[in-house]
């Protein structure tokens, strides 16, 4: 480290540096904040799947589970029940998979947020060093 260099230097240098933080940081922003929106895709894809699903399932598996079910002897209240009941839980797991990846804290840029606490830790100690450096020179 050269210890012979101007005020104005360093504050430049320090500009510079901090303008390619910056820069580096928000490309890691814009990466991370895509890789969140495909997370909410996928469970955008989840519940609109399991939604479409619950309707026809109903109605297919109610009427053809009843009719089987009364077949074999069960009360046609109860077949209805069965199948209906079936049907209900599935979709309803789909649902709360779906929905469960819309947390915010799923959507929160972790890794940005720590990246950027770093680089104020670093930044502070370089400030803290670069003051000593001065005090001593003075």
């Amino acid at each position: 480290m050269d210890h012979t260099r101007s005020v104005p230097e360093i504050f430049v240098d320090l500009f510079d540096q901090m303008t390619r933080l910056v820069r580096n940081e928000s490309q890691l922003a814009r990466a991370e904040v895509a890789e969140k929106v495909t997370q909410i895709g996928a469970g955008l894809g989840l519940v609109i799947g399991g939604s479409v699903l619950i309707m026809p399932a109903l109605v297919v598996l109610l009427e053809a589970g009843v009719a089987a079910l009364q077949d074999s002897g069960i009360a046609p209240y109860w077949a209805a029940a069965m199948v209906g009941g079936a049907v209900l839980v599935l979709g309803l797991l789909l649902l709360a998979i779906g929905i469960s990846r819309f947390r915010a804290k799923n959507l929160v840029p972790m890794k940005t947020i720590e990246q950027l606490q770093r680089d104020a830790s670093v930044a502070k100690n370089q400030m803290r060093r670069s003051h000593e450096s001065i005090e001593r020179a003075a």
